[in-house]
């Protein structure tokens, strides 16, 4: 997916929600802070997005502009609905969502994660490409082991298990 592409997801999804603000949370939500990440990074063809103040509205998302929608036939990208409890994420994260308001967008607003973020997220996830995408980062500097390692700390969902797993991973 491209910037581009992630500008039209969030005004179709704010469009069809009708909302203004959409939450990106998904690893396409690294457009927001890095417009042309490396192409690692951008292979999905999906956004993980929720209207901010009305996680509800993410079925009129899914039904629109969803998976096997016109939406995607058309334009060989989509966006899943879903809600903020997806992802496991650090506490304070919508404190530091970063804003997405372009000429793209068309009044809509898009708040994509903080890549350190963002990275807590996939770690969490545990899936082999999820790790591959945050060594991605690293190594491209869009995110940093120290920051990573605190949100790690900083993440309520996670058990002390967990915790651990994630940190030995950084680490090894």
């Amino acid at each position: 997916m491209t910037r581009p592409q992630l500008e039209h997801i969030i005004r179709a999804a704010a469009a069809n929600a009708d909302v203004r603000d959409i939450v990106v949370i998904g690893s396409q939500s690294v457009l927001g802070s890095t417009p042309n990440p490396p192409i690692e990074l951008t292979v999905s063809m999906e956004a993980d997005v929720f209207p901010l103040d009305a996680s509800d509205r993410s079925i009129l998302i899914d039904g629109a502009i969803g998976e096997l929608s016109l939406f995607h036939e058309t334009f060989g990208y989509y966006a899943h609905g879903v809600d903020e409890m997806t992802a496991v994420l650090p506490d304070g994260w919508r404190d530091r969502l970063v804003r997405v308001e372009t000429a793209g967008t068309m009044g809509a607003v898009g708040w994509c994660l903080e890549p350190n973020d963002l990275a807590v997220s996939k770690l969490a996830a545990g899936r082999e490409k999820d790790f591959a995408f945050v060594d991605v980062m690293i190594a491209v500097e869009i995110a940093t082991l120290r920051i990573i390692n605190a949100r790690i700390k900083q993440t309520g969902r996670l058990d002390d298990a967990s915790r651990t797993r994630l940190l030995a991973r950084l680490k090894g």
